[in-house]
């Protein structure tokens, strides 16, 4: 729960940093031309998208999801409108 709240305050900067070092990669897909990266940390989600799909560039936005049941349905939605 601290991470959550914690992570919610952070400069977008610091986030990334935590993301870096505490973060797990769970995977990266295409949406609209872009690939989208998202991480687990420890009690919730973050999907990144980077400048130029580059990691190791600035995120131009960031989502978090505060669960797996959130995220699940975020998830759905977007499968939905690709189609």
């Amino acid at each position: 729960m601290f991470h959550k709240l914690a992570f919610k305050y952070y400069s977008e900067s610091r986030k990334i940093a935590f993301l870096r070092e505490e973060g797990i990669m769970l995977g990266a897909r295409q949406r609209h031309g872009q690939k989208v990266y998202l991480y687990m940390l420890k009690d919730f989600f973050v999907e990144v998208i980077y400048e130029k799909d580059d990691i190791d560039l600035e995120p131009i936005k960031l989502e978090t999801f505060t669960s797996l049941d959130n995220l699940n349905a975020y998830l759905e939605k977007e499968f939905k409108t690709a189609f």
